[in-house]
């Protein structure tokens, strides 16, 4: 799948031959494609979904199983039923926006979608564990620098901890909340075979419930992209 902003706009369309990509034309083979979504619905739809899968169904009504999984064709009826501008909505455009996701923040399971990581509920999320880098990274600022170095990482406002699998998407999640994030190096085989869990979550997130402080030190590298 492709994906590529052109202009400041990110419209989903749909290859016949390559599916759903995210460009005014198919990377793979440069057809126009099937329009779906433009750049406003695709912002509101990714909105209503990154708060239903991860904080909130109830609102929308939804049933979610111990895993995070809810039923595409009930999501889809349920936000045309409450948001007019979306009657036009159809299971293809969820398929369509989960496969494309630059972050891989969703996952399809046949007529299921689930929410890989950023999830404010409890969940069992029965994500991969294998293949796990042997060094991950943290964003963090200079006034908590000295107290995660002390006492380690655990979850704030979510309920995992969320860690980047380069310098580079450690510092791009940390610019949210800091100019200038201070990045820590988590020695992930290490931990891993201490006992700590570490799941494979998105394209470049890892989750897990804690990292002890004795894995954990100031990455003083560049931010060049492994």
């Amino acid at each position: 799948m492709g994906y590529l902003i052109f202009g400041g706009n990110v419209l989903i369309k749909e290859c016949k031959a390559h599916g759903y990509f995210r460009a005014e034309m198919c990377p793979n083979c440069n057809d126009a494609g099937r329009f779906l979504m433009n750049d406003e619905e695709v912002d509101q739809l990714g909105r209503i979904m990154a708060g239903v899968l991860r904080h909130f169904p109830e609102r929308f009504e939804l049933k979610m199983d111990t895993h995070g999984w809810v039923g595409i064709r009930a999501m889809v009826d349920s936000v045309r039923a409450r948001r007019n501008q979306f009657h036009w909505l159809r299971p293809h455009h969820i398929l369509a926006l989960a496969a494309t996701d630059p972050k891989g923040r969703y996952q399809v399971d046949e007529e299921n979608v689930r929410a890989t990581y950023g999830h404010s509920i409890d969940l069992d999320l029965d994500l991969p564990t294998d293949n796990i880098p042997e060094e991950l990274y943290y964003p963090a600022t200079e006034e908590e620098l000295p107290i995660l170095l002390e006492t380690g990482l655990k979850p704030s406002d979510r309920k995992h901890v969320h860690l980047s699998l380069t310098p580079e998407n450690a510092r791009n999640a940390g610019v949210q909340r800091t100019e200038k994030p201070v990045i820590l190096r988590i020695d992930a085989k290490k931990a891993i075979k201490s006992g700590v869990e570490i799941k494979r979550a998105g394209t470049t997130v890892f989750i897990t419930k804690e990292v002890p402080a004795q894995f954990l030190n100031k990455h003083e590298g560049g931010d060049e992209e492994k």
